[in-house]
């Protein structure tokens, strides 16, 4: 058998995780002849085609999956054996999946992510972004490595290691009349626009229940499927919302402020799901102990 480098292994993984001979030869800084040759020497060292090529895309075939997951460990390992003697300087690139719901990425979750990547910043993480019912599954059927989310406490497929517990809570503008309020009472929000998370979303099932038993409260004249996305509409003008603290700005943001709901204070807890007996790869579990670190802190 012809021998094969580290590189070309490497190359493959990209062409794998990208998709594309350009993209992927970009991602590794190599024109893309030199990356294309990679390939071939490889496939003619294994005597298998690994990959169908296509006007518009790359597929992997059969032999090809399966030598990816293979690559896949081999560079893990490798990770971990460069880590263990050479500390942080010579990781090579790998990628994370992380699946995380939308509230908890642009003020919670981005923050460890940036650290990560100024310590890691030839390793991709990709973040599935998805609901909170979508992200448990995602993490239970191992297409993510682990995710960041308010359900699967109860779940006995994936373990559930909690981060925060925290408040929903009235956003809206500084302009806006309760914003001078020290808090608000749930049942205050029906006297103005009030923007909600549809049916369809985990908050919303966590505040209807929370509700259940007021005689007065509030009634959406907007509903839309994330908290983000509310916060927009609350930007622009449209209304208040109530939404997990973690999904709001830092305090001084020039045109949004939240206010404490109370009567009653509903909370959600956030933590960290593993689907039950995976051992990750040593990236992700280094990702994952640095939102440990941060367990408490919003």
């Amino acid at each position: 058998m012809a021998k094969i480098d580290i590189d070309d292994l490497v190359a493959f993984s990209a062409l794998a995780d990208f998709g594309s001979f350009s993209a992927a030869a970009e991602h590794i800084h190599i024109s893309q002849p030199a990356f294309s040759r990679r390939i071939d020497k490889l496939e003619k060292a294994l005597e298998s085609q690994l990959v169908e090529r296509t006007t518009r895309q790359v597929m992997l075939t059969a032999t090809g999956r399966d030598f990816h997951r293979n690559v896949q460990r081999i560079l893990s390992d490798l990770d971990t054996t460069v880590m263990g003697v050479k500390g942080t300087a010579l990781v090579r690139q790998g990628e994370v999946v992380v699946g995380c719901v939308p509230s908890a990425v642009n003020y919670f979750a981005s923050r460890v992510i940036k650290k990560f990547h100024q310590l890691y910043p030839l390793v991709k993480v990709k973040l599935i972004d998805s609901s909170a019912n979508d992200i448990l599954l995602d993490v239970a059927r191992g297409d993510a490595d682990f995710g960041i989310n308010f359900v699967g406490s109860q779940d006995k497929e994936v373990e559930f290691t909690e981060l925060v517990t925290e408040h929903f809570v009235a956003a809206c503008r500084r302009d806006h009349p309760l914003a001078k309020q020290k808090n608000v009472r749930w049942a205050d929000l029906e006297k103005y626009d009030y923007i909600a998370a549809d049916k369809g979303s985990g908050n919303r099932l966590i505040i209807d229940q929370a509700l259940a038993s007021l005689d007065a409260k509030p009634h959406s004249i907007f509903e839309t499927q994330h908290g983000t996305t509310m916060i927009g509409l609350v930007e622009a003008g449209l209304g208040v919302a109530s939404v997990p603290s973690m999904a709001m700005p830092s305090e001084d943001h020039p045109l949004l402020i939240s206010v404490p709901l109370v009567e009653p204070e509903v909370k959600r807890v956030v933590g960290l799901i593993k689907r039950r007996g995976r051992e990750l790869n040593p990236l992700a579990q280094l990702l994952m102990d640095m939102f440990l670190e941060h367990r408490n802190i919003q």
